[in-house]
């Protein structure tokens, strides 16, 4: 084995059959970035629910947001409904939810959650998955494995011994091979198994590469070679929410996380998500969240 992955490779998965945007080659790349740049591997806790969060946080989870850098989550506790691409299910515990990239993705707990958000970098080397799964693990040998695996790697990231960022690879290369050795066995993981699904994780994926306020949803549907109406259908079908609800949520996290992460001025934030003016950004968050920009930063 290398410092990250075994160098053969047989496709984990086929990317799931969607509509396709009519300009590919011209669409611009999402200009958001991480804000503050993170570390490249992280675990952090899942110790959240409904009694553990404010009502003005619970945006950090229930809002559609994405990580710049392959992510999963381990809920070994808990249950609730989560959003991947589009599409709403429930979870439970021992559930596995694997985010590639810049996957829109949003969950509301139920009572009390637990488990572990684990980031990776995103580096080919990997051979991690290209699609979104959501894995039920019912077997004790299989949640001990990955547990296992997460705890392990969450040690190297907090030591300081000589060969960390090694040691740190191949724990990541372990748990891609585990993602890998699951998916072998696993006899239904696909999210999207239907048209409207399709339709609705395309369309996220639009929003994630083209996250922009003057873009609405005529625009996505284009480009997706559909109605707005039709567009719409699939994604409450899919979620139970219209398009035009996913991405003003979209939009409005990544205002949310701007403010409360950076002291960019409320202008600058603005112009970075595409708004046609500081006034109009305001009076759309207010709209979206009951608060100023500013109000909101100083409550975040």
């Amino acid at each position: 084995m290398t410092d990250t992955a075994p160098q053969a490779k047989t496709p984990v998965k086929a990317r799931a059959k969607a509509p396709k945007p009519s300009s590919q080659a011209s669409r611009p790349k999402a200009k958001i970035t991480e804000i503050p740049q993170q570390a490249d591997y992280r675990v952090l806790p899942l110790g959240r629910g409904t009694g553990a969060l404010s009502p003005a946080m619970k945006w950090r989870t229930e809002a559609m947001r994405s990580h710049r850098s392959p992510s999963f989550l381990w809920f070994t506790r808990g249950q609730g409904r989560i959003t991947v691409s589009g599409v709403t299910r429930g979870f439970g515990p021992h559930n596995l939810i694997y985010l590639p990239t810049r996957t829109m993705y949003g969950f509301e707990p139920v009572g009390q959650v637990m488990g572990y958000r684990v980031h990776l970098p995103d580096d080919p080397a990997l051979y991690l998955p290209e699609e979104p799964l959501h894995m039920r693990f019912r077997e004790v040998i299989q949640q001990n494995e990955i547990t296992g695996l997460i705890e392990t790697l969450q040690k190297e990231i907090e030591s300081d011994r000589p060969g960390r960022e090694r040691a740190m690879a191949l724990h990541g290369g372990m748990i891609s091979l585990w993602l890998e050795r699951q998916i072998s066995i696993m006899p239904e993981y696909d999210l999207t198994p239907d048209a409207s699904r399709r339709i609705a994780a395309a369309f996220t994926s639009l929003v994630e590469s083209e996250l922009d306020a003057s873009l609405g949803v005529s625009h996505f549907a284009h480009q997706l070679g559909v109605t707005p109406t039709h567009l719409s259908r699939a994604c409450n079908i899919a979620c139970g929410r219209s398009a035009s609800a996913i991405l003003a949520d979209r939009l409005h996290y990544e205002a949310r996380r701007m403010l409360a992460e950076t002291d960019l001025p409320i202008k600058d934030v603005a112009e970075k998500l595409g708004f046609q003016s500081a006034a109009y950004f305001s009076r759309a968050f207010h709209k979206h969240t009951g608060l100023s920009p500013r109000e909101f930063r100083q409550s975040a």
